[in-house]
Order: C-alpha cells, then structure tokens, then sequence
C-alpha cells in the first residue's frame, strides 16, 4: 500500500448502489451502509486515500427530501471548513442525482470538489455497476485537476457538470448525458482526464433562510388549464415546463398572466435540452408574449433544475430584479 497522500469524505444516503433483496417483498431495498459499498470495491486500498466513511442515510432516491438535501449540504460545508479533506463523494439513487447535484452545487461555495454517483443496476444483478463507480468517484474527489469545478456526477467513469447532467435513460448503466455540452472529463488508469474547456463556476449562493413551495407545472397537449388553477394561491413561486422554445396553449395565458403579477413565474422548456427563447414567436402563448406579462425565461436549465433555483432565491428573499438576473446570469 502507498503512503496516504489524499483524504475522501464519502457519504452515503442510499439507492439502487446499496440495495439487497428484502425476503418478504423478492424486490430490492437499501439496506448496505457506506463500509459495505466500500468493501465491494476492489483497489482503493492501494490508491493512497485515506476515506472519511458517514453512514448518512439509507433511503430511495426517491424519498430523499429538502431537509435531506440541506442536512447533506451543511455536514459538507462542516468536513471541508477543516482544510484536512481533498473532496467529497455522494452516494444515492440516481432517480435524484440530477436534483442533488444541482442543489448542492447551488450552494457549495468552497475549492474541494463534491461527486455524486450511484448505480444503475443493483448488487444482486449480473454485473453490478455500483463498484466501478464508486472507485472513479473517489479517484475524482481526491484530483486536484477538478479543484474549484463546484459539484459532478460520476457514472460510467465519465465525469459530467451538475449544471448540465441528465438522466437519459431508466435503465442503461449509460444513461447519464450532458446533452448540448458533454462530459467534463472522464475517469481512466486511475487519473482524472479533462477535457479542453472545463465550465467556468459560479460562486455559491448560500443556503435558503427559510422554506418555501415552488411548484412545478408541465404542459401537455390540450391543457385547458385547470391543473393550472390548482397552484394559484399555493405556492411561493413556480416553474412553468414549456412546450418546445417556450410554448403553452392560450387558454393559460391569463392564469400565468395573473399569477406572475404575484409571485415568480419562471418559463422552462420541458425538453430539457436547448434554451427558452426570448423574442422569436409572438402568438398569445409564446415565449415572446409570456416574458412580456412577466414569466422568467430559464435560459437553457431543465424545468428541475430551473425549480431548485428559484427555490433558494425566494428562500433567501431575492427581489424579482434578482432573481431575474440570476436566471439571466445562469443561462449560456
């Protein structure tokens, strides 16, 4: 073994990477803690890091919760304000890791990189993909190469930014893309890789002072609107998921017109790759129509991503020219 020249904080809070079989049901559950994962994983042993292991939770990533996300976020902060640890890995499902790796990035503020990864297929499965991916988390968390990138996801030894990652797939051990920028690098012979441009990052925002309800609104084919009405009145804020550029039917027009004169309506595509525009269309309906009654263009995050954001601006009393900005400030 070599000398220890790293050191790895690793948080587990659960998912498909620490599922075994529950006898009563035949399906699995997450039942194995961090020391178990870790045991799984042939190598480290010999990689010169020293790992910090936190049993943090064992839940779906389904179930997973904000006062999860925040808890998670505050115990990181604490670890890494001690200067002693390189980086931090995540374990969870990955039905959330998009959502956790945005809202952690969100609100890291510090030099030492944070890495979430998971599994696509359980440890009862041929060809448990959870090691693998464990192994190059940890080889990413203790690079210096990825020092000041915020937070990622590692999976399939690939190395993508939580600004752009997305779950593309149910089930391939492949399914994490970056769609419209690609991975950040890539994980091989033990070393981190990057590719030529590495995202410029912004710095953190800090954590929301209080908890707030933003809701999230698709749009589908005949919407007539009154889903919509449901949200008026019971939230903070809200996220509109879009047809295509920035397109709803014009039988929402006058409810996001009115509801956007109270609280932030933000307007998202619900493709999930590719901005809103601004100023292209102006049908009632449009995207051009919706900014001038007041919606938010997202730019170009998902309608998940784009939720998160506006979470922690109205949490921590944003003024609408701020939040404005931010959107303005986060689009590329």
């Amino acid at each position: 073994m070599v000398g220890v020249t790293k050191t790895v904080a690793i948080y587990s809070l659960g998912g498909t990477i620490a599922m075994t079989t529950d006898p009563a049901t035949g399906g699995v559950v997450p039942a194995l803690s961090a020391h178990d994962l870790l045991a799984a994983v042939p190598g480290l042993e010999a990689r010169g890091i020293e790992l910090r292991v936190h049993d943090f939770r064992r839940v779906p990533g389904a179930s997973l919760a904000f006062e999860d996300l925040a808890d998670l976020s505050a115990e990181i902060d604490k670890t890494l304000s001690g200067g002693d640890v390189d980086g931090i890995v995540i374990t969870q499902g990955t039905d959330t890791i998009e959502e956790t790796a945005f809202f952690l990035d969100l609100h890291h503020g510090q030099d030492q990189p944070v890495i979430v990864t998971g599994a696509m297929r359980n440890p009862t499965m041929a060809g448990p993909d959870g090691p693998a991916n464990l192994y190059a988390a940890v080889i990413a968390a203790a690079d210096s190469k990825l020092r000041g990138a915020g937070c990622m996801v590692v999976l399939g030894d690939e190395i993508h930014a939580a600004r752009h990652v997305r779950k593309a797939h149910t089930t391939s051990p492949a399914a994490f893309t970056s769609p419209g920028a690609g991975p950040i690098g890539s994980v091989a012979e033990d070393r981190v890789r990057l590719n030529p441009a590495l995202p410029a990052r912004r710095a953190g925002l800090g954590r929301p002072a209080r908890d707030v309800r933003v809701g999230l609104y698709t749009v589908t084919l005949g919407d007539d609107g009154s889903l919509l009405e449901l949200w008026d009145g019971e939230c903070d804020g809200l996220v509109v998921a879009a047809f295509g550029v920035g397109h709803v039917p014009q039988l929402l027009v006058e409810a996001l017109s009115r509801m956007a004169t109270g609280i932030p309506v933000v307007l998202a595509s619900r493709i999930g790759n590719g901005p809103v525009l601004k100023g292209t269309y102006s049908f009632a309906g449009s995207e051009k129509d919706l900014i001038g009654r007041g919606l938010i263009p997202a730019g170009d995050l998902s309608p998940y991503q784009a939720r998160l954001l506006l979470r922690s601006l109205i949490g921590r009393g944003a003024d609408r020219r701020t939040i404005v900005d931010t959107f303005a400030d986060m689009a590329y």
